[in-house]
């Protein structure tokens, strides 16, 4: 029987040992942490915090207190996250603001003059919203222009029809009072205005667990819906981006266009998707804030469309598209909240926010830049 020779360690074996996939070696957790867009965001957040922490009156971080920052920022974020997967699909709309303003007056002709009860009256308005955020993609993706200059067009264009509107619709003036006794109570409205969690806080407040008032009423009555549609807004946009091929569909879509489509992804279809999604978006807004206010006008939504893009870039999506997450527009929101309404409890001037708010946003930049070249070795 012949010997069978075994391959010594600089034979043949070796010789054809092929290297192993730099791409299959594990990353560190510092760089696996780095890589994530919200990073940036959540460095801020903790910055943030400190900052109100060691200058505000301490009345800030009670549960009163982060209800009246959780409040503006749910309603900017919601915002801002429909901005931000708009953004990492490679566009952009301005006119996110301004749609508010629109879908609050389109809601209240529909609760006031045609006479729907509030659901069918949601309903139809978010339709409404959706064929006009639908109108917006198709131009840019017909004519190709610049999502930046088409959105900025309706703008204007939906906050004049949303002035125009309101003086038709009331004989004159610029507000449409009586939504709130229209709307009526049930469970439809309760899941659009008010206070969640109710029977909750009073059980807190009668076991000592939660502040309360001297009748024993807890000085948090529940929380307000908004901010559970934040929350579930935010878990949704997270799971569409990281689990579906939709996802998928956003970066490859927002990071080359052209290589996406040879590669079977529906760039049009997507784009258009995502403008329908942010009128949506504002549209949800536009309900949240008309019927609690019990009323609507046309500076609803005045300068959203600046604050929502604000937070998503301070979130960590790029303005070149293909790269973002909803976490960070949640984390840049809530941001937002807090600068704008923390001030209201130092001594600093009010006034300051919006310095405040250009030095975040320009350091946001400058930090996921930064990172992202860390990251992927660009110079």
């Amino acid at each position: 029987m012949a010997h069978l020779e075994q391959p010594t360690a600089g034979g043949p074996a070796a010789a054809v040992e092929t290297p192993r996939d730099e791409r299959l070696k594990a990353a560190s957790l510092a760089t696996r942490l780095m890589r994530r867009p919200e990073l940036g965001a959540a460095a801020g957040l903790v910055l943030v915090t400190l900052f109100f922490l060691s200058t505000a009156d301490p009345s800030m971080f009670t549960l009163a207190g982060v209800m009246n920052i959780l409040t503006p920022s749910s309603q900017l974020g919601i915002l801002a996250i429909a901005a931000a997967l708009l953004m990492i699909g490679g566009e952009f709309d301005l006119s996110i603001g301004s749609m508010v303003a629109f879908s609050g007056l389109i809601f209240g002709c529909f609760l006031l003059l045609v006479g729907l009860p509030l659901l069918p009256a949601i309903l139809a308005t978010l339709v409404a919203a959706a064929f006009l955020g639908g109108i917006n993609g198709q131009i840019v993706i017909r004519t190709r222009l610049p999502s930046f200059i088409v959105t900025l067009a309706f703008l204007f264009i939906l906050r004049g029809l949303s002035l125009v509107g309101l003086k038709w619709a009331t004989g004159g003036s610029t507000q449409m009072r009586g939504i709130g006794e229209q709307a009526g109570e049930g469970i439809v409205r309760e899941m659009f205005s008010g206070n969640a969690l109710e029977g909750l806080f009073a059980w807190l407040a009668a076991n000592d667990i939660v502040a309360k008032f001297p009748n024993g009423v807890p000085t948090v009555s529940g929380v307000p819906v908004s901010i559970i549609w934040f929350v579930l807004f935010t878990a949704f946009a997270t799971w569409i981006l990281l689990r579906t091929k939709a996802g998928n569909w956003i970066f490859a879509a927002g990071g080359d266009a052209n290589a996406a489509r040879n590669s079977g992804v529906p760039v049009d279809r997507v784009k258009t998707s995502l403008f329908m999604l942010t009128a949506c978006a504002a549209t949800l807004v536009a309900v949240l804030t008309v019927l609690d206010a019990g009323s609507t006008d046309a500076r609803r939504g005045f300068q959203k469309e600046f604050e929502a893009i604000i937070a998503a870039v301070i979130g960590g999506c790029l303005l070149t598209g293909g790269y973002g997450s909803a976490i960070g527009a949640f984390f840049g929101a809530i941001i937002f909240g807090m600068v704008s309404i923390g001030l209201t409890y130092t001594r600093f001037d009010s006034d300051w926010f919006q310095v405040f708010l250009g030095a975040m946003l320009l350091l946001a930049v400058l930090f996921n830049n930064f990172i992202r070249k860390k990251v992927t070795g660009e110079r």
